[in-house]
């Protein structure tokens, strides 16, 4: 996974730049090809000639100096990466990527590099627990940077705790585990459901749900990560996608979902109905606003066609299909019910009542049960990490019955 790749190393001013030399030297060693990038503080601490000998190519420190007037040298760097990795990470570089500042070659070319960024912060105990910092580093994970934790330890200042910057081999294993995740879904088209509908009762009123579609859309951006190629059909959301190879398709009713959810289910290997699809909608809708008048105002529902069944009934042998069940009591019971019901391949069963759970919000905490029945209880994690393993599970799912 690392072999052949070009990789842009980042070397930010702290002490543990040294460490930085034996991790040039071991990629360098496993065929890698490695440029190394050096902030004016980082040369403090280590020569830029150092890595020069280490990685056999240039090291570049001065946004100004440009080696080769054809090109633009932070540009053309951002574009030839295959992997970007910062070791050490700053606090300071942190919060410049955070905060989209780009004042020297290092934070310039993290603007605008397109790879895969590994951020591998060192700094002291303290400054890694700042409030600054770790909303620093929760915004750049929700922006798909991956990070590669401290580890505990004796550190330079003299305090012992989180903040000493991994050895080689740990940080060369996270990103080959990245990359090996980037290959899961190669090849393999997914559709996937995201957000309520809407169904209108007058031009200005209309029946609608609590969802805000963050699951979904967070299922289609690691899908995508992962190597597929995804189709996403949304509800009205005020979300977008950071990945632009996403297919995005924007419904508004049940109606309109269904039809794009049938329209494009044959040509995928995967679907995910993640979707809170109205069950009911007004059997009337009204052309023009209804005003107030005395008395009550008796709203008469007719039902939504079962999407997810129709889609179960067209399902072929090659196909999985999952779905999901947002409940209030006994969850497990009624979402297993629901799967042999309509004859799914799995479904993700969502306590909505539990607390950081459900609708709204940036986490979630589900139970995975695939049609043996087996049940894998996810704890409250982000909605992206609990994305991310759905699809692992969905995967073995997926694999196993291919070797039946």
């Amino acid at each position: 996974m690392i072999a052949n790749k070009r990789i842009l190393l980042g070397v930010s001013g702290g002490i543990a730049a040294y460490k930085a030399c034996a991790l040039t030297s071991r990629l360098s060693q496993r065929g890698a090809d490695v440029t190394v990038i050096m902030t004016d503080h980082a040369q403090e601490f280590v020569s830029p000639l150092t890595f020069q000998a280490l990685s056999r190519n240039p090291v570049y420190t001065d946004t100004f100096d440009e080696k080769d007037p054809t090109k633009i040298a932070h540009i053309d760097l951002a574009d030839w990466a295959d992997i970007t990795l910062i070791a050490p990470a700053t606090a300071n570089i942190i919060g410049k990527l955070a905060n989209g500042i780009g004042d020297d070659m290092l934070s310039t070319i993290l603007l605008a590099t397109r790879s895969q960024v590994y951020i591998a912060p060192a700094m002291n105990v303290h400054m890694y627990a700042h409030p600054a910092v770790m909303k620093n580093m929760k915004q750049l994970d929700s922006w798909g940077y991956h990070f590669i934790e401290p580890g505990d330890g004796y550190l330079a200042c003299g305090y012992v705790g989180k903040g000493r910057l991994e050895d080689p081999e740990s940080i060369m294993a996270a990103i080959e585990d990245h990359q090996k995740q980037k290959m899961m879904l190669k090849g393999k088209n997914i559709l996937i459901s995201a957000g309520p509908t809407r169904e209108s009762v007058d031009p200005v009123r209309f029946f609608t749900n609590r969802s805000t579609g963050k699951m979904g859309f967070a299922l289609a951006e690691a899908a995508s990560y992962m190597g597929a190629e995804v189709t996403l059909v949304t509800g009205p959301v005020n979300l977008s996608l950071s990945d632009s190879r996403i297919n995005r398709v924007d419904v508004v009713t049940a109606r309109e979902m269904e039809e794009a959810m049938i329209a494009h289910f044959p040509s995928n290997d995967i679907t995910i109905k993640a979707a809170a699809v109205a069950d009911y909608r007004p059997e009337h809708r009204y052309d023009e606003k209804m005003k107030k008048h005395d008395g009550h105002w008796h709203v008469q529902m007719e039902r939504t066609n079962d999407i997810l069944q129709t889609l179960a009934e067209q399902k072929t042998d090659d196909q999985f299909l999952v779905g999901f069940a947002a409940e209030t009591e006994k969850p497990i019971d009624y979402g297993i019910r629901k799967l042999q019901k309509k004859g799914l391949d799995a479904i993700v069963i969502n306590d909505v009542g539990a607390e950081g759970a459900g609708f709204e919000g940036n986490t979630n905490m589900v139970s995975y049960v695939n049609r043996q029945q087996d049940v894998e209880n996810m704890s409250l994690a982000s909605k992206r990490d609990i994305a991310v393993r759905i699809l692992e599970l969905i995967i073995r799912d997926k694999e196993d019955r291919q070797r039946e």
